[in-house]
């Protein structure tokens, strides 16, 4: 055999080419038809790459198959990379018409889908308590990101949500928000957003709009109602419209952040009948806030009990 051959043949001689070479490759010198075709298409060889490549298409949906927290962190990096996708085909829809609440029913329309794609079912109780023909401010219990899809579900017509003022720098997501009309508040100051609640309640008396607050103010995984902030509910004794409760049900079923879970499951969400502030002063605000959290709480431990076998609970 001629040393050419075993130089072919040879590992050492892969390693220093960067590229692998099968043993039973043949002699490229030896002028045969055969291997000069293998030397000018370069078959059979793989470069360091594509043989990365390959591993990537191989390690993928058997990780995804086998590793909990590998599917929880790619569905969730899917969850928001497409919302910000979405965000980019809605903005020049939206610019149409400029900043304007209606915009609001194009990003319902392009989320509505989603959960179609996560294989979660979503039954909604209560939609009679949404035909109020006035302005009214709803309240509702705060879990995860997976929230957006609740609201989505039962957006009442000229409906914006409140929300904190980083959102407004989320990038496509941001812009788009602003231009359905949502209303930013800064958190930490506290004469900026109590400005920004007087300027929504003669908004909405206005050009009658509904605003979706989160009265618990951040995320909440502890199986229970956090104690609410007040300015949703000074909100409504301003402006003198109805309170209407949203509880969305437990999520630890099907979605939990401590565990890496995220798998197809059902969420309830009921509207409870509205609380009317006419007549309340801002001195009645904490009880009336009390009283929608007391309410809310109590559907929440229901909600949660109904569920064979479980007790209440929330997502960690």
């Amino acid at each position: 055999m001629s040393s050419n051959v075993v130089k072919a043949a040879s590992p050492l001689a892969s390693a220093v080419t960067g590229k692998l070479q099968f043993p039973w490759q043949c002699n490229l010198q030896s002028g045969r038809p055969f291997c000069n075709n293998f030397a000018n298409t370069g078959a059979m060889e793989l470069s360091v790459a594509q043989w990365l490549l390959v591993v990537c298409l191989v390690a993928f949906p058997l990780l995804y198959e086998w590793s909990v927290s590998f599917k929880y962190f790619c569905k969730m990096a899917f969850y928001n990379g497409w919302i910000l996708t979405l965000a980019i085909l809605a903005i020049p829809i939206c610019a149409v018409r400029g900043r304007n609440v209606e915009n609001m029913k194009v990003l319902q329309f392009m989320l509505l889908h989603i959960k179609y794609l996560y294989g979660i079912k979503i039954e909604v109780r209560g939609w009679e308590n949404f035909n109020i023909k006035e302005p009214y401010v709803v309240v509702s219990n705060h879990q995860s990101s997976l929230d957006l899809l609740g609201m989505m579900e039962i957006l009442p017509s000229r409906c914006v949500p409140i929300a904190k003022r980083e959102l407004m720098y989320a990038g496509t997501a941001g812009l788009a928000c602003w231009l359905a009309g949502v209303i930013f508040i800064n958190r930490k100051k506290t004469d900026d957003a109590i400005s920004v609640m007087t300027e929504a309640a003669e908004t909405m008396l206005k050009e009658d709009v509904r605003v979706w607050v989160f009265p618990e103010g951040t995320r909440n995984h502890s199986g229970s109602l956090l104690p609410f902030k007040r300015g949703a509910f000074h909100l409504a004794v301003k402006a003198q419209v109805p309170v209407i409760p949203v509880v969305m049900s437990s999520y630890k079923d099907f979605y939990c952040k401590k565990e890496r879970k995220f798998t197809t499951g059902k969420c309830t969400v009921r509207i409870l009948p509205g609380v009317h502030t006419k007549g309340l002063s801002s001195d009645d605000v904490p009880e009336l806030a009390d009283r929608v959290r007391g309410m809310m709480l109590e559907a929440f431990s229901q909600m949660s009990s109904e569920r064979p076998g479980k007790g209440p609970g929330g997502v960690h």
